[in-house]
């Protein structure tokens, strides 16, 4: 008999996990051929993985989806405590500066490099403010940081010497209102942060500068397991990013573990995840997202090779980087944009 306590509270709960984790470790674990980008279960994940993009996709097609900005409305006045239902994210925020610092500072070039496909392979680093300590001389960087919620790595992107601006964008009316008050607290971000109530689908609508002169480092942090479409999501992001410019993302693996340690234990059971948060139909495997960026000719002379960083929660301690941890919960994905055209 459970005592009495929050544990009986969760007996219903925990028995109906239990009755599905058969058929959940099962999907998780089916083995899967590297070499493709299709997601084969659940069949409706491959439906929202896959998308018969074109080279300019319309503004009236929508990743956005309407139950998640209502759920993320709903934790908009807790965004900004850091022991709150967002600490994971704040806990998490160092580990998203590393990780791009780490691939600008390993990139042959820069977003500030003039790059065709007849340049050379050998083309010398160029210095800009990511990777140059004395940052008066140098070209500073753009951020685009979409899904940006309550501003956690907006306004701490905004606030190194090394940027230039920062333009955050989210489609969460109520989690937007708290990232434009938190801002006003400090009166030195306002010359570089700007936040807009945009998708990314209706940006180039509202901003065409956006477009035009694209961003040295775009930002998708815990946002892509969060839309219904993430490949045509993705399609309209590229044109967002530079030559020589970062895509950055963080997101989950669909696996057994990460159902249990997302799902199952930070939701039901330890309650440091708001119930709701994460659908483990949407996680998407590293060699999902990476194989993105390379099943076609076209996206592989677009894009560079994708750069992985498994992160694991240390509970007391915060995330840490576990090589390997990529395959099988969260981790982060970085790719460079080489290619002039908008045309992947």
């Amino acid at each position: 008999m459970l005592p009495s306590s929050p544990l009986r509270q969760l007996a219903p709960t925990i028995a109906r996990r239990v009755r599905n984790t058969k058929t959940i470790a099962r999907l998780a674990s089916t083995p899967q051929p590297c070499s493709t980008s299709t997601i084969s279960s659940p069949s409706t994940t491959t439906q929202r993985w896959h998308s018969n993009h074109s080279a300019n996709p319309g503004p009236s097609s929508s990743s956005v989806n309407a139950d998640e900005i209502s759920h993320f409305n709903a934790l908009a006045a807790t965004w900004w405590d850091p022991h709150g239902s967002s600490r994971a994210l704040h806990l998490m925020n160092p580990l998203r500066h590393d990780f791009i610092q780490d691939c600008r500072s390993t990139s042959p070039y820069s977003s500030f490099t003039v790059v065709t496909e007849e340049s050379p392979s050998d083309i010398p680093k160029s210095a800009d403010a990511s990777t140059t300590p004395n940052t008066s001389n140098v070209q500073k960087l753009r951020y685009l940081d979409i899904g940006c919620g309550g501003g956690i790595f907006a306004e701490s992107a905004a606030r190194l010497p090394t940027t230039e601006s920062v333009l955050a964008i989210d489609p969460s009316p109520g989690v937007l209102a708290i990232a434009r008050s938190h801002a006003k607290k400090d009166p030195s971000l306002s010359p570089k942060l700007t936040y807009l109530s945009s998708t990314i689908e209706t940006l180039p609508q509202l901003r065409p500068d956006a477009v035009e002169k694209k961003f040295d480092v775009v930002s998708c942090f815990e946002v892509i397991e969060h839309v219904d479409h993430p490949a045509l999501f993705l399609d309209h992001v590229a044109q967002f990013v530079k030559p020589g410019g970062w895509l950055v993302m963080s997101t989950i693996a669909r696996t057994w573990t990460s159902w249990f340690t997302t799902n199952f234990m930070a939701e039901d059971v330890l309650g440091i995840v708001p119930k709701g948060t994460h659908d483990w139909n949407k996680y998407i495997k590293e060699y999902e997202l990476r194989g993105y960026f390379e099943e076609t000719e076209q996206k592989r002379r677009f894009w560079g090779r994708p750069r992985a960083m498994g992160v694991v929660y240390v509970p007391g301690v915060g995330w840490k980087e576990v090589p390997g941890s990529e395959k099988v919960g969260n981790y982060f994905l970085g790719v460079q944009r080489i290619a002039g055209e908008d045309n992947a």
